[in-house]
């Protein structure tokens, strides 16, 4: 959404991030064209910002943005002659009072943004845009590519919403499982490339990781009984607890092992265990829930030595036949290799090494425990090739410094070793 200029009150712009996506559902309801009415709730919201310093904010902000919105979009269906007919009923109409009273369609517009039918960038993208009000330029600073060519993902995903004719409300009871994985999934990668970038100089994006959390807690109130919605949002919670321990002051990557526990967010990993243990008294475990269990036990660890290793194994072991998923396979040889002994997790990492075969994490993983089985020249190499092939610095810096440590430890065998740890 547009910002703003710079001498807003201080409250002002975040009344129009929030209502931001509230105005444009309603606006879509509408007139039903998504281009159309996202191009005059941006109107709205920078006559918005330049009138309300000076005129106060009005009594109903929600409906003032709608209706200007609404005007905006009119005026600009009476200047397209080849859409008369709809001018003419436009022209005609109030917005409804129910409408700008207090109706609220942002959980439809993030299941439209979340349908199906769009990639998987592009819904993330279009997500992001519509729902979360990130400008264009935002969302590809974080993505590390050309506005332009952000600008044009999102276009295009708005356009394939249009075509697809994908109507304007909540998925029926036959329709939200498959929409609902979609919308899940979408939040769940968004909060993974804030929580830990793929790409880029900074170790995470707290805007993106954040906006996930608000946006599943929103899901959460609107299911609060779907035990995978509240699993994911757990999730999150338990996960964003250690955020303020994971990197050192020059926002180096301070890995799980070496963290300073006192720094975790003990208020989220209560509302995190909570959510939990409601979410996995329903009886049917999804893969959040499970992903979510793992997270607890590593919370509830005073110590890195007090972690339940045995207990993670089995919950990535339930997680692996749930999901197929070879990452799952990866974090489950670092469970066996600290419950049963590096050589169990080398073994694991084999039935996984062609599916992931050049991915940094395989390298990253393998020198670890390799590192753990004393194979200090194997591990040396496996950490050089994960550095080479990852796109985040920070990572990178910590995986160069593992290699450059156990490079002076080959040449100097009687300083000792010291078993790396994984963020």
């Amino acid at each position: 959404m547009s910002r703003g200029p710079t001498s807003s009150p201080p409250g002002t712009e975040d009344l129009l991030r929030a209502l931001a996506p509230q105005v444009l559902s309603a606006v879509i309801r509408r007139g039903g064209d998504f281009a159309a009415a996202e191009d005059a709730v941006q109107e709205a919201l920078l006559a918005a910002a330049l009138h309300w310093p000076r005129e106060g904010v009005p009594a109903s902000p929600r409906g003032w943005l709608i209706q200007t919105a609404v005007r905006r979009m009119t005026d600009q269906i009476r200047s397209d002659q080849a859409r008369r007919r709809r001018e003419e009923t436009a022209a005609r109409q109030d917005v409804p009072d129910a409408v700008a009273a207090g109706r609220d369609d942002t959980l439809i517009l993030l299941f439209m943004c979340c349908h199906p039918a769009l990639t998987q960038a592009s819904a993330i993208a279009l997500t992001l845009r519509a729902v979360g009000g990130l400008t264009t330029a935002e969302i590809a600073r974080a993505f590390l590519v050309p506005e332009a060519t952000m600008a044009q993902r999102i276009s295009r995903a708005k356009q394939r919403v249009k075509a697809s004719g994908i109507p304007f409300r909540m998925p029926g009871p036959a329709e939200w499982a498959d929409r609902s994985r979609s919308v899940l999934h979408v939040l769940y990668l968004i909060f993974n490339e804030g929580y830990a970038s793929s790409t880029g100089p900074d170790l995470q994006r707290v805007e993106l990781s954040g906006e996930a959390i608000r946006l599943t807690r929103a899901v959460h109130a609107a299911r609060p009984d779907d035990g995978e919605v509240t699993g994911l949002l757990a999730l999150m919670l338990l996960t964003d607890a250690r955020r303020p321990a994971r990197a050192g002051p020059g926002g180096e990557l301070i890995p799980l092992a070496e963290q300073d526990r006192r720094l975790w967010n003990r208020r989220l990993m209560a509302e995190g265990v909570a959510l939990l243990t409601g979410a996995m008294s329903g009886g049917t475990l999804g893969q959040y829930q499970l992903q979510a269990a793992i997270a607890a036990i590593h919370d509830g660890a005073p110590r890195v030595e007090d972690t339940d290793w045995r207990q993670i194994l089995v919950l990535y072991g339930l997680l692996e036949q749930l999901t197929g998923n070879p990452m799952v396979t990866l974090n489950r040889a670092v469970a066996a290799a600290m419950a049963d002994g590096p050589e169990a997790g080398l073994k694991l990492l084999d039935a996984v090494s062609d599916r992931l075969a050049g991915h940094y994490r395989l390298d990253a993983v393998r020198a670890h425990l390799l590192e753990l089985a004393g194979d200090r020249a194997a591990a040396l190499a496996h950490y050089r090739a994960a550095a080479a092939r990852t796109t985040n610095l920070p990572e990178q810096y910590y995986l160069t410094t593992r290699a450059a440590r156990l490079g002076a430890l080959t040449r100097n065998p009687g300083q000792g070793n010291t078993a790396a740890g994984l963020g």
